[in-house]
Order: structure tokens, then sequence, then C-alpha cells
């Protein structure tokens, strides 16, 4: 599947795989998917529920907790981050093109490694993650500068 950054080992983010997409996901050794997208969102080849169902019958381990510019907060961020502990790896961590994945995983293996929130927003545009919602940087700085270890 095109449109994939990895992460690292554990995490690789990216758009919202179609159903052919999400059984290449489990050939090509992915053990969870994590789905960020809200229900009803536009451009959704399978609603959260489906996509879960499909996800399950493939063997794949499947959480689904919508993210949205609207109910962005810290809360919501560390709700993300416990799954990256709970779920098997290597994740499949997607909304509908891989921003709020991208995101969320930044956050989290930034405030893993001890990063600043200005070293997050240099590394997340060295892979390739463009963040052009001055809103969305500006939480991304300030979650992590708060929340790294």
């Amino acid at each position: 599947m095109q449109d994939q950054i990895k992460i690292n080992d554990a995490i690789t983010v990216g758009a919202q795989p179609t159903a052919e997409q999400l059984s290449g996901l489990k050939d090509s050794g992915f053990r969870s998917v994590l789905n960020l997208r809200a229900d009803g969102e536009d451009d959704q080849p399978l609603s959260p529920h489906d996509e879960g169902e499909q996800a399950k019958q493939l063997g794949l381990e499947y959480e689904n907790i919508p993210v949205t510019m609207k109910t962005m907060s810290p809360e919501l961020v560390d709700r993300v981050r416990g799954q990256f502990g709970k779920l098997p790896t290597p994740i499949y961590v997607h909304c509908q093109k891989g921003k709020r994945a991208g995101a969320m995983a930044m956050m989290h293996t930034a405030c893993e490694a001890g990063k600043s929130g200005d070293e997050t927003l240099a590394m997340a545009e060295q892979m390739g993650f463009e963040c052009n919602q001055p809103q969305l940087a500006e939480f991304v700085k300030s979650y992590v500068d708060n929340n790294r270890k």
C-alpha cells in the first residue's frame, strides 16, 4: 500500500485502507489497525464498524478512536497513546490521509524519546508530514513539551 510512513518498527501511519488494502496489511505483517476516523466522515471506503469487522475476520486487532480538530485534547492524545502500548505491533494507524495519524504517532514517539515540541515538529517535517494547520502545530508542540519523559 502506498502513502505509508514508517515511524518505527512498531508504528506505521497512512491513509485509510480499502477492504482489499486491509487484507494486504495483514499479508505485510501488521498485527493491529488503529483507526482515528469518526463515523460519517467524507470519503470513507469502510465505516469504522465495517473496517473493524473485516480487520477481526483477518485476524487483526482493531481499535477506533475518533479524532477531529474539534475533539483534539490532551486526554484524547493520552487515550490514543495508550493503544500504542496495548495493541500488538506492528500497528497501522490511519485517518483519511494520514495527517492526524502522523500527528498522534509523532507526539507519542517524541514524548517517549524526551524530545521537545520544536524538535517534534522538525522531525515530522523531515519525515514528510506537512503541518499546514497552525492550530495543530501549536497543539503538537504544547502537548509534547508538557508530556515528554
